[in-house]
């Protein structure tokens, strides 16, 4: 997928050096401890890995997602990590498909909270299902906005509203992807969702500054979690064979790097070297999150991200007659 990116080992030493010197000389603004932390989606994947790593910084953490089995292996799990014998750790069963649900689940983590909003919020709830536009009903785009965009945009909405009523200066992270920033083959229920992630984020950021809330949000790449399994299940060969050469992260990588971001102050969050070029060749009015290294990521993305679409592009087209024979097979042209 990214046979393009061939950088020598002294442009990489360059890149190596920048972001160490980036995190040497910038101070920690932020730390969980002492803080009760709200994750949706937190009983498996990046949600869970993030609630782990608050614990073991001292956060009070909710978790919330659907199925309460799988939240109740998630709280031993929280427990295992445990560093003080204070912290509070609290799980909900709730679906976040509506407006109405999602606040009902942010009041319920704030109640065992004598009724204050938690402090930050991390919307790691969403799914996927890659699939081909030709092969959906018109409920899978829907649905695909259902799983990508709202299922954390009400949440954002309950918690921003809650923060401002309490004069709450916190944290509200809304989870994206690589497929944020472009997208491909077999994404069209996907991406348009993490898109749209990007839109109400960079709306809230500039909004939430009146009110001393800062907004942030992660684009991660292939991350191998239950969720990817599930997605492997609907996702067309084509959009496979594009991705093959995407290393991707695990959980606790992805979510060690979304922490990393949080603490650092950064609006975009990229965990990956290929998302950093994307974002920086995409950012639009977002802040850069370091300048020295945004130019190098410039200068690079400048020739590679063209390099790449090319290259995708090449892909999808040699695969017309195979998608054309396929649709045949599906009665498409009946």
């Amino acid at each position: 997928m990214f046979d393009w990116l061939s950088l020598t080992s002294k442009a990489i030493l360059v890149l190596v050096l920048i972001y160490s010197s980036s995190f040497m000389f910038s101070a920690r603004k932020w730390t969980p401890k002492g803080l009760h932390v709200y994750i949706t989606g937190g009983s498996q994947g990046l949600g869970l890995e993030v609630a782990k790593l608050v614990a073991q910084k001292g956060a009070h953490v909710s978790i919330v997602a659907r199925t309460q089995s799988k939240l109740d292996s998630a709280l031993k799990e929280l427990e295992a990590v445990r560093q003080r014998p204070d912290q509070v750790f609290k799980a909900f069963s709730f679906s976040l498909n509506t407006a109405e649900e999602s606040a009902a689940a942010l009041q319920a983590a704030s109640d065992a909270h004598g009724g204050h909003v938690p402090d930050t919020v991390f919307t790691c709830a969403g799914a996927a299902r890659p699939m081909y536009l030709l092969d959906m009903q018109a409920e899978d785009l829907t649905r695909g906005m259902t799983d990508g965009y709202w299922v954390q945009a009400w949440t954002a909405f309950a918690a921003a509203k809650q923060m401002v009523r309490e004069n709450k200066k916190g944290k509200i992270i809304l989870v994206s992807s690589t497929l944020g920033y472009m997208s491909f083959i077999g994404y069209t229920s996907y991406s348009p969702a993490k898109h749209a992630l990007r839109g109400l984020a960079d709306s809230l950021r500039s909004e939430l500054m009146l009110y001393g809330i800062d907004t942030h949000i992660f684009f991660p790449p292939t991350m191998y979690t239950p969720g990817f399994e599930e997605e492997n299940k609907t996702k067309p060969a084509i959009t496979r064979t594009i991705e093959s050469t995407d290393e991707g992260l695990t959980a606790q990588q992805a979510a060690a790097g979304l922490l990393g971001g949080v603490e650092n102050g950064h609006a975009h969050i990229t965990a990956d070297l290929i998302t950093s070029l994307f974002r920086a060749s995409t950012r639009g009015s977002a802040p850069r999150s370091n300048t020295a290294l945004d130019i190098v990521l410039d200068l690079i993305a400048l020739i590679g991200v063209p390099l790449w679409r090319r290259s995708v592009d090449k892909q999808v087209l040699a695969h017309r007659e195979e998608h054309q024979e396929y649709l045949r097979k599906k009665g498409f042209f009946n």
